[in-house]
Order: C-alpha cells, then sequence, then structure tokens
C-alpha cells in the first residue's frame, strides 16, 4: 500500500499544503515547531481516523479557524480517497471513503495499515501496563478485524458491568444479581476471547521481535515478551480460570464497585536476556526495544494481511548512535512506504539517498521540495 498525495487545510501550521509522495522514502527535515511532524500526524489520521499524540480535534486546528480537512489519496491494487474533516463549532469530526461517510470508524482500522516509530513509545516499555496492553491490542487490531470488534464489545461489557455494580453498592438492591450474573457471563464470554488470541498472538509475536532486533544489534541480545493474566494459564483454561478468579473477587468487587478481572488488567512484560527491561534495562536497551517491537509489528501485520503498511518515523535519528542509525538505515529500503523527520540535514546520508526518494523542507507550516 502506498499514500500518492496528501492535502492539509488549517491543520495546526498548515494552511493550505499539498504533497505529492515517493513509494519508498520520504524525508522530511524541519526545526522544532515547524510543522514536520504535523505531516505525519495528518497520515496517521487518514489511516486511522485518530491522532497520533492523543490531542483533542480542537487543539490541531489552525489558529483563528473553524475546522480542519485531510485528504489522501491511497494505491493498492485500487485506489482510495480518503478525508478527515472536523468541525470545530459543532466539535463533530467526520471520515470520508471514496466520498461515503463512514459512520462506524473502527472499519477503517487496518484498511490503510501504519506502524509507527514516535518519541511517545518510550511509554511501551517504561509506561504503565495499560500501555503495554494498548500497543498488543493495536496490533493484533490492524491484523484482525475479529480481534478488533470483540476488544469493542469487551470495553462496552465493562462499562455496563461497572454501572451495575456501582448500583448495587449505592442502593443495596439484591433483585439486580441477576443482572450482575448475565453480564459477568457476557464478560467470561468476550474477555476468554481476547486473552486467548493475545496468547497466540505472543507465541508468534517473539519470533518476529527477535529477528528484528537482530537487525539491529546482530543477536548480541535476546528479546522476548511474556503474557501475563490472572496467573500461568493456558489457552484451554481461560474460561474456567476467568470464572474461578471473578468468584474469588466478588465480594471484593461489589466493595468497591469496580471490574477487579479481566484482559483489561493484564500484562506485558518484556525481558532482554532474561532480565527483566523496566527494572534492569539501560536507556538504550529500551530505545532499541522499543525499535525492534516496531519493526517487528511491521512485519507481523504485513505477513498477516498480505499488504505493506506505512512506516512513520519521527526523528529517531537523533536519539540513536551510529551504529544503531546504521543498521536501522540498511533495513528501511525493505520496508515499502517510509517517511522520516529530521531536524536537519547533517545525517542523511546513512539513509542512501537516490533519485527515487523525496526530500521535503518544511519551515513554519511551508512545504518546499528539495529533491
Amino acid at each position: 500500500m502506498v499514500l500518492k498525495q496528501i492535502e492539509l487545510q488549517n491543520f495546526r501550521l498548515h494552511k493550505n499544503t499539498t504533497l505529492n509522495f515517493s513509494d519508498r522514502l520520504n524525508l522530511i527535515v524541519g526545526g522544532n515547531g515547524q510543522g514536520k511532524t504535523t505531516i505525519l500526524e495528518a497520515i496517521y489520521y487518514l489511516c486511522t481516523t485518530k491522532n497520533l499524540n492523543l490531542s483533542s480535534e480542537s487543539d490541531v486546528v489552525l489558529f483563528g479557524e473553524q475546522n480542519f480537512d485531510v485528504k489522501g489519496k491511497f494505491t493498492d491494487l485500487t485506489t482510495n480517497n480518503t478525508r478527515i474533516y472536523f468541525d470545530l463549532q459543532r466539535n463533530k469530526k467526520s471520515f470520508f471513503l471514496n466520498e461515503k461517510i463512514i459512520s462506524n470508524t473502527s472499519e477503517v482500522i487496518g484498511k490503510f495499515p501504519v506502524v509507527t516509530l514516535i518519541q511517545s513509545d518510550h511509554a511501551i516499555t517504561l509506561g504503565s501496563p495499560a500501555d503495554r496492553r494498548r500497543f498488543v491490542d493495536s496490533v493484533i487490531s490492524q491484523a484482525s478485524h475479529t480481534y478488533l470488534d470483540i476488544l469493542i464489545e469487551y470495553n462496552k461489557i465493562l462499562r455496563q458491568r461497572s454501572s451495575l455494580l456501582w448500583r448495587i453498592k449505592e442502593t443495596g438492591d439484591k433483585g439486580l444479581f441477576n443482572q450482575l450474573e448475565a453480564w459477568t457471563e457476557s464478560l467470561i464470554t468476550a474477555g476468554t476471547e481476547i486473552i486467548k488470541q493475545r496468547i497466540r498472538f505472543i507465541n508468534e509475536f517473539n519470533d518476529y521481535l527477535v529477528q528484528a532486533n537482530s537487525q539491529i544489534i546482530e543477536d548480541k541480545e535476546f528479546p522476548k515478551i511474556i503474557y501475563s493474566t490472572f496467573a500461568e494459564v493456558e489457552e484451554d483454561e481461560a474460561a474456567e480460570k476467568f470464572r474461578q478468579e471473578l468468584e474469588e473477587n466478588r465480594e471484593e468487587e461489589l466493595r468497591r464497585a469496580i471490574n477487579l478481572v479481566g484482559p483489561h488488567r493484564d500484562e506485558f512484560i518484556f525481558f532482554i536476556n532474561d532480565l527483566e527491561l523496566k527494572r534492569f534495562g539501560s536507556q538504550g536497551q529500551h530505545k532499541t526495544f522499543q525499535i525492534a517491537l516496531r519493526f517487528a509489528q511491521f512485519f507481523f501485520i504485513k505477513d498477516k494481511i498480505g499488504r505493506t503498511p506505512i512506516f512513520l518515523m519521527d526523528d529517531i535519528f537523533g536519539e540513536l548512535d551510529s551504529y544503531r542509525a546504521n543498521k536501522i538505515s540498511e533495513h528501511i529500503a525493505a520496508i515499502g512506504q517510509t517517511f522520516i523527520t529530521m531536524t536537519d540535514l547533517t545525517r542523511t546520508e546513512e539513509l542512501n539517498l537516490n533519485k527515487g526518494h523525496k526530500l521535503i523542507k518544511v519551515e513554519n507550516g511551508t512545504t518546499t521540495y528539495i529533491q
């Protein structure tokens, strides 16, 4: 899959920007705060309908304007025209595919696969369990719409069950227990399927992670992910164990009026050479692990859906030593269409630029082609 063109109107600093892209490497150069990362943000919007940095849509509208409008043209076996429009006054975001509005934006996830390597990736290895669950769920969801649908349903069940627990706590109405049991069964059904798919995913994804890591540091370190749910549980035991844990925590859930058991509380633990990364890893090991995760994600999704994701890399070379930067650069040519931002041109020699690549300069929301 390739993004051929993008148009930005009133999108952060970009008043009116149109760009045509290379099918391979697109290098976007500019100082801090000039609008280079905004281009990646716009691409991510078109691929997922969501903001790359979890900002609200109102923050993205150019100061003094009442809307933003982003359009893109993707080519694969067919051509797809996408558009995302946000009306500030109505606080409403709309996504269009080939001029037809898409009411259920989850339909877009996975249709235009995208992988990002950005500054906030440090949260995946250094942040909370929720950050790691978010990473894993995003990878599986792009590769499997079935998983995404189950995850959405599970989160709805969590909200309903949480509301019911709160009503029971507030009113003491034992007549609500039958409703609670019904929602508990729904929670077990959806939650068990999530656990099973996560187990399968981690078993397979670890191979991709080892391969990606070896390309960066040549087998000097061996990464691994362990999935921690309830306790150590096999796939065929998930439903039984889930029900058992819920029974053991029933009184505590009623007392606190929250969902205490389920895949929404799971953890993914990262290891380097059998040492837990979060506890013992150096800053360099964390960064390398984050990069390996994203390369592994790229090839996993590519293999699963048979289409090549777009790869977005935001100013990562400034944080890497020359060795790791060179190792990554060697593999960029093998990963399809790539967008890389840099603050200056001093390290472009590491990227082996050729005539098939695009070099774009961004200054205060204005873009010019250098190459």
